[in-house]
């Protein structure tokens, strides 16, 4: 039997928050339900006992590190990691560039440590991680009142291609409310490339949204594909979204945030930016630009520590065929 992927960590926090059985989380995932709560018991938070995907999956890479190997955390690597740190890099896409640029480096777990007694020292790096250390929890899906939307086409009849992620064009869209509903952040990400556009709203209305949707598109129109989001009212408008930009726009079955894990990991990035209880209202244009222009220049682990604009400039130069995937 395969091992549990990241991807299927993520799902198995999302079912579980959304109070689904062992039994069925295994089901969906087609896995052996023992391997289900292997995995749930191994790699939660021993504090709380919750399970995280991130925790997991790095306690995981943490038992199949190659203990052998072991490179001493010199002033020279201390000065690496601490410049790119303060650039807002994870500990792991510093490793994955300095592997990249055929430099030394410990491990990420090693990095984190440094981070955390640098913090207990009084330092401030942990600050530039994206979370600084703390833990959100979810919103509950059960308090979503959303109704129907008319010409709706479910994600079941989306190509079965989009799933691959092999070409640019393919994306995820979502909206982030500020506190107390006021202002709003509308996120579009490519399943492909992972290059993100965001966009500050006043609101969440459908006609604000439908027009943000176009104006943040247009220079993307020779190569979309198709777009898919939530079922949220504020999406109402879709099928101009759809005439205009002529891109086919699908919806997620309501309550399965897991059909869109790329644009909520996105979220997830884009809150160290914008963190939770923050007025919106009061953000600015330059500072959304400036969080896009770093999501998109920053190393991700799935294209080999390439960036999602590297990624996107070479698949542009490929048909749109994506060729940094490992």
């Amino acid at each position: 039997m395969s091992q549990i992927t990241q991807e299927q960590r993520y799902i198995i926090e999302t079912l579980l928050n959304e109070n689904y059985s062992k039994l069925e989380i295994a089901e969906r995932l087609k896995k052996d339900v023992s391997a289900i709560y292997r995995e749930i018991k191994r790699n939660c938070d021993k504090r709380n006992n919750k399970y995280r995907a991130t925790l997991a999956h790095r306690r995981c890479e943490e038992r199949h590190s190659d203990k052998k190997k072991s490179i001493r955390f010199t002033t020279e690597v201390k000065d690496f990691v601490e410049h790119w740190i303060k650039q807002e890099y994870s500990p792991e896409q510093i490793v994955g560039r300095a592997k990249e640029q055929g430099l030394n480096c410990v491990s990420h777990e090693r990095i984190y440590q440094y981070i955390w007694k640098d913090k207990k020292q009084g330092g401030d790096l942990h600050l530039s991680l994206r979370s600084q250390g703390k833990i959100y929890r979810k919103r509950s899906a059960s308090k979503d009142k959303r109704g129907q939307i008319i010409g709706r086409v479910d994600i079941d009849q989306r190509p079965k291609s989009v799933e691959e992620r092999k070409t640019i064009g393919d994306l995820e869209i979502d909206l982030m409310i500020g506190a107390g509903h006021k202002g709003a952040l509308l996120t579009i990400n490519d399943r492909a490339t992972g290059v993100a556009k965001i966009r500050k709203l006043k609101s969440k209305e459908a006609t604000e949204v439908n027009q943000a949707i176009i104006d943040a598109l247009q220079d993307w129109t020779p190569f979309l594909k198709t777009i898919t989001s939530d079922n949220g009212k504020e999406f109402a408008q879709h099928q101009k979204v759809s005439e205009i930009l002529e891109i086919d726009y699908y919806f997620a079955k309501p309550y399965h945030s897991w059909e869109r894990g790329s644009n909520k990991n996105m979220n997830g990035l884009i809150r160290q930016y914008f963190p939770k209880g923050m007025n919106f209202e009061n953000i600015t244009d330059i500072q959304v630009q400036n969080a896009e222009d770093k999501l998109n220049n920053r190393p991700r682990k799935r294209f080999g520590y390439k960036t999602p604009n590297e990624v996107f400039i070479h698949s542009l130069n490929n048909n749109g065929q994506v060729a940094f995937m490992t």
